[in-house]
């Protein structure tokens, strides 16, 4: 009787440890720079649906990119979920993401996903001018942000010169007009007196508060502001550059799975998901961001994708302009 009683005992214990190494084997790690209070309600219908424990870490996209560089093939990570394909690109750059297969990449239109399969988009995030209706006319406002370095917007176009989203603007200008172009831009902002704020949130509250005119933001905050305050609450509206500079940017914010992931399948799962139907449409009307597959529409009374004027460039590229876009702010004063 001992004897099956001890034998029990071990085949108990073994079975526990099976579990427990199931479990590990199923849990993927998601280093996320999307917010928590944004994207946690669909990795919680992910985790539902798949059985796939999901195990989140919470940090500014930039800030995650750098935690991966320096981890290197040791990072935890099985999947980097990013706000921006400049993050996303440093990662790429290092060699630190596997390749993607097509049935992922080729859910997106070609521009927002890497050209070499290292990361796809998820959902797209266009840069917008913020404005008050009740102190600008929409026809008042600039073709391209080249406009707002004339003497009659001074003190009136807020920025948020340490922001991400800013950066990433500041590194496709670079791309398209130069550094040289850049830097007078830059400096030119400064010397209109431009407001600064620390993110694209407070900017939007500013503008419909009265405190500022205008400010350049990505789109989706307003309309979450909107979702709020109500709209007849806001007084504010978004503008579209339609000239075609990088303040017309359209940006992804995307993922991409470390070529050091223990679990690639469920990362790649976890990806797909991303790009299904249902998700697509949680980002249309819970974010207010664009879907990007086809069949999808975006949130009512946002401005179609297909009317906006991007510039034509390689997104990936933003990645090897972001330090230098860093440092022209800097020099001009902004930070």
């Amino acid at each position: 009787m001992k004897r099956l009683l001890g034998t029990l005992i071990l085949l108990t214990a073994f079975s526990v440890m099976a579990a427990a190494c199931g479990n590990d084997a199923q849990t993927l790690t998601v280093y996320s720079g999307r917010s928590e209070e944004l994207v946690q309600p669909l990795i919680d219908q992910f985790e539902a649906e798949s059985g796939i424990n999901v195990a989140v870490r919470y940090a500014d996209s930039a800030e995650l990119a750098a935690t991966i560089l320096q981890e290197d093939t040791n990072s935890p990570a099985d999947v980097f979920f990013a706000q921006d394909p400049a993050s996303l690109g440093t990662v790429a750059l290092a060699g630190l993401f596997a390749k993607l297969p097509v049935s992922a990449t080729s859910r997106v239109p070609a521009q927002f996903a890497d050209e070499d399969g290292q990361w796809v988009g998820t959902s797209g995030r266009a840069r917008t001018v913020v404005y008050d209706t009740t102190k600008v006319d929409a026809a008042a406002l600039p073709d391209t942000e080249d406009g707002f370095v004339d003497p009659q917007w001074k003190g009136r176009v807020a920025i948020a010169p340490t922001n991400g989203s800013f950066l990433a603007f500041v590194a496709a200008k670079i791309l398209l007009d130069g550094e040289a172009a850049t830097l007078e831009w830059l400096e030119g902002m400064k010397a209109n007196s431009a407001p600064t704020y620390p993110k694209n949130s407070v900017i939007v509250a500013a503008v419909d508060n009265g405190e500022v005119a205008t400010g350049l933001v990505n789109h989706y905050y307003l309309y979450r502001r909107i979702a709020e305050e109500g709209e007849a609450n806001v007084v504010a509206a978004n503008y579209s550059l339609p000239g075609g500079g990088a303040g017309s940017l359209v940006m992804p914010a995307g993922a991409g799975i470390l070529a050091s992931s223990a679990n690639p399948d469920a990362a790649l799962e976890f990806i797909s998901f991303l790009l299904t139907t249902r998700a697509q449409e949680y980002f249309a009307t819970e974010t207010f961001e664009y879907p990007i597959i086809d069949g999808v529409a975006a949130s009512p009374g946002l401005a179609p994708l297909s009317s906006l004027n991007p510039p034509a460039i390689n997104l990936s590229e933003l990645a090897t302009m972001l330090d230098r876009a860093t440092d022209l702010v800097a020099e001009a004063g902004l930070l």
